[in-house]
């Protein structure tokens, strides 16, 4: 590990590289920096989220539409009222990066990921429109994409930071005079809202779409 935050920023800005990949990387260089806040967020992301109200605002009540499971058509959209979309057309993703990051990369553009809802909801919502058939959200791939590309949107950030401090260049280890210097940067929520606010003009790409022959072979090369 020769330039561990420059090699970093630089891989946030390359689509070919998977953050499932990134994040170990990130996730030793907050320990080498002693920024056990930034740390503990990157490990929270990279396992998920065990309670959804722990979750940041850009993995929480993300919209989707309801979808019915048909005998004759398969899954169709559901008979509800604008209220009712309101109600029960969203959810929280607290799956761990690999999980959301695997569910983009086969997933093609322009098409979504279906998630039951929740027994309560789902027999709650039933009654309501007086069905008896599987219900369902349909969140579109942009949405999984979405809260990928914050994700790395804050590493990016946080890596620019980090250099615009001086700490950029090679290193295997850091002095106690440099993590003094970047001590302030310990923040990951400042990076985090940033990433939200900022997102569609920074250089970050979106999660790429795994090809047919990749899908069936793997990657190569």
């Amino acid at each position: 590990m020769s330039e561990p935050v420059n090699h970093l920023e630089e891989r946030t800005r390359d689509a070919n590289e998977l953050l499932e990949a990134i994040m170990p990387s990130a996730i030793t260089l907050a320990m080498m920096l002693r920024h056990r806040k930034m740390a503990t967020w990157l490990r929270t992301e990279f396992e998920g989220y065990s309670d959804s109200t722990q979750a940041p605002p850009y993995r929480r009540g993300l919209p989707g539409h309801i979808v019915a499971r048909s005998p004759q058509y398969g899954w169709i959209p559901a008979p509800v009222d604008d209220k009712q979309k309101l109600d029960y057309g969203h959810l929280d993703l607290t799956d761990g990066i690999k999980a959301l990051e695997k569910i983009c990369l086969n997933c093609k553009k322009g098409n979504g990921n279906r998630v039951l809802l929740p027994p309560d909801d789902m027999a709650d919502l039933q009654s309501r429109i007086n069905l008896s058939a599987e219900l369902a959200i349909n969140v579109s791939r942009d949405t999984y994409s979405g809260v990928l590309k914050t994700v790395r949107a804050a590493i990016y950030l946080w890596t620019q930071e980090l250099m615009a401090k001086g700490v950029g260049g090679e290193h295997n280890s850091f002095s106690a005079e440099e993590r003094s210097k970047v001590a302030t940067l310990d923040e990951p929520e400042q990076f985090w809202r940033r990433a939200m606010s900022e997102l569609d003009n920074l250089p970050i790409p979106d999660t790429r779409e795994v090809g047919f022959f990749e899908r069936v072979f793997g990657r190569t090369g």
